[in-house]
């Protein structure tokens, strides 16, 4: 079973968004584990206050080390892993980054929030940042949820069969070929012929051909 630990202000967002579909499937047979670490059940003042005034002024606040720590070593040994901060500084994150990150028993991502987190806990946790563009969120969390959804289903069993992934944008260089179903004709468009044609290795063929033309088209940067 693989683990995915979440350290995040809004625990019940990220227990929310994996209660439906295929990843609630696959918690409840096993393949992954979820869970949420609410970082502020660890704040050590009666207001529960996680962030403070930036050291050298600015605007906004920053979550403090202290909570974020804390959380972090309340997470079972193991249950312990790479631990990664989402953040717009990162790397960015790519299918093949999510393969990488599949094949990882356990995984525990920072959700950060405000201006960001004191850096002498990234410094102390060793994190790796990670980021999914070049835009900024109110929070992590959306982010992770991203992060996490790519990673899990890419585990053997979550999906079901391996082909359903293998074929998919980016697994092979490429964008996926366009995909249909009935009705073979909708407001006068009709289906490829091809298609319809039940020869296989004709089939096979267009598809290849309209991976390569549509990653042309749309991002000509990956054909590079």
């Amino acid at each position: 079973m693989k683990q995915y630990t979440v350290l995040t202000l809004f625990p019940e967002m990220i227990i929310q968004a994996f209660s439906h579909s295929i990843l609630a499937r696959a918690q409840k047979e096993g393949y992954i584990c979820i869970d949420a670490v609410d970082i502020r059940a660890y704040a050590n003042n009666k207001q529960k206050h996680v962030d403070d005034y930036p050291y050298g002024g600015g605007v906004g606040m920053v979550m403090q080390a202290q909570p974020i720590y804390d959380a972090y070593k309340s997470i079972p040994e193991d249950k312990k892993g790479r631990i990664i901060y989402l953040s717009p500084q990162g790397k960015t994150f790519t299918q093949n980054m999510a393969q990488e990150l599949s094949k990882e028993k356990n995984i525990v991502f920072l959700c950060g929030h405000y201006e960001g987190v004191d850096e002498r806990v990234l410094e102390e946790l060793a994190v790796e940042e990670i980021s999914i563009g070049d835009f900024v969120l109110t929070g992590g969390e959306i982010a992770v949820i991203a992060v996490i959804d790519a990673v899990a289903r890419l585990v053997p069993g979550v999906l079901g069969k391996e082909a359903s992934f293998q074929e998919e944008s980016f697994c092979n260089g490429l964008l996926e070929y366009p995909q249909y179903t009935r009705p073979a004709v909708f407001m006068g468009r009709a289906v490829p012929e091809v298609l319809l044609s039940g020869h296989h290795g004709n089939i096979e063929k267009w598809r290849k051909e309209q991976s390569y033309l549509r990653t042309k088209q749309k991002r000509p940067d990956l054909l590079q």
